[in-house]
């Protein structure tokens, strides 16, 4: 990274080719992460979607057993966890960009009601959507129902995939800018806390009697 590119690997359209060859390449080889800087980041966050999708449809399988099921919700509230923590990892870093870049918007600048690393999270679940349904337009045990009915959804998920594409693009130009101000938003997510979630710290104190 120079003084005078201070978003060298901070472009929307390369994050969404990442999320995009990397979905269609994981579905065919064991995921790995060539990466470095914030791209890393971005197919580290991806990987925990990636994951998190495949899990959520074992979870919904009328033929998992119960154990399986109990097993299945724990590692999709790990992986969810992960997903999240990674989104603040995503604009951590975009903080310490800006700052090192010395863009300082004046205290009044507006702020988005989602932040680029949450945009950029929205947009490696709408790649796997697009990815999985391609998949159902071309099932051979398909009627035309059914692949009319896929084609319709991808032409939409196309079309809001493109909106947000662009909405990231203009974010990060308006940050850089200084036209916006940026901040992490901490999520704080109680339920896989031990001392926060009553289910948990109360079930450790009846073992524990």
């Amino acid at each position: 990274m120079t003084a005078t590119n201070p978003r060298q690997d901070m472009d929307a359209h390369a994050i969404v080719r990442l999320q995009q060859e990397t979905v269609e390449r994981w579905h065919e080889q064991e995921i790995h992460n060539p990466y470095a800087g914030f791209m890393q980041l971005v197919c580290q966050q991806h990987e925990h979607n990636f994951r998190l999708w495949h899990e959520e449809d074992i979870a919904r399988s009328p033929t998992v057993s119960d154990t399986e099921i109990a097993q299945v919700k724990r590692n999709i509230d790990k992986l969810n966890q992960q997903r999240n923590d990674m989104i603040e990892q995503l604009d951590d870093a975009i903080t310490a960009r800006l700052h090192a870049a010395g863009v300082q918007p004046p205290a009044d600048a507006p702020i988005n009601s989602e932040t680029a690393g949450s945009t950029i999270d929205r947009l490696s679940i709408m790649s796997l959507r697009l990815y999985h349904y391609e998949e159902q337009l071309h099932r051979a045990d398909a009627d035309a129902e059914h692949k009319a009915k896929v084609a319709q959804r991808i032409e939409i998920c196309r079309l809001q995939h493109s909106d947000l594409t662009n909405a990231l693009a203009i974010l990060l130009d308006d940050l850089f800018a200084a036209r916006k101000l940026h901040k992490t938003y901490r999520q704080f997510k109680m339920y896989n806390d031990a001392s926060l979630n009553p289910a948990i710290y109360q079930a450790t104190k009846r073992i524990a009697c």
